[in-house]
């Protein structure tokens, strides 16, 4: 099993030394990931957001994964920040996506976890999917929409998952 499936389970220490990138800020811990969602709302708390958790791979030599956080200010931007690490290779499609997702879950429970810690409990979070109807994806759907709608997000596959298909696929190579 990949080291970070088990985001969820670690104590806040070992939180803290997961490191993303930002286009606009950096390298940032989790920490200031979160600390830089909250800023963004800040800025105008009138608007709506969403926070979107997508996560994409990359086979070659060995098998890249990229995890990307969006904030999406409805009609008006956002930010994204994303964390990028190789694994063993894995040929295998469908085990592939399903390790795509469940990365994607655990960033989402950590997220969940802080939010409803510091009073964002109501900002909806959803699960970007990088498969489709089209392709060699499309057998896998349905597993990987139940796994993310059976944890409590809403699911979004392609040609709407750009928090996968775009964000993350933009690291992935």
């Amino acid at each position: 099993m990949i080291k970070e499936l088990k985001l969820f389970t670690m104590d806040t220490a070992s939180q803290e030394r997961l490191i993303f990138q930002s286009p606009t800020s950096g390298t940032l811990t989790f920490n200031e990931v979160f600390t830089k969602l909250i800023e963004f709302i800040k800025q105008a708390p009138e608007k709506r957001y969403r926070l979107i958790i997508g996560s994409d791979s990359l086979l070659g030599d060995e098998t890249t994964f990229v995890v990307a956080i969006v904030i999406h200010r409805k009609g008006a931007g956002g930010r994204y920040f994303y964390r990028k690490f190789r694994h063993r290779k894995i040929k295998n499609l469908r085990q592939r996506i399903m390790l795509e997702t469940t990365l994607s879950l655990e960033v989402a429970e950590l997220l969940r976890q802080r939010l409803s810690e510091n009073g964002y409990s109501r900002l909806p979070v959803e699960i970007h999917i990088d498969v489709g109807e089209n392709g060699e994806t499309r057998e896998i759907i349905k597993e990987v929409v139940g796994m993310v709608a059976g944890s409590g997000y809403l699911a979004v596959t392609k040609p709407d998952s750009f928090g996968a298909s775009k964000v993350a696929d933009r690291h992935s190579g």
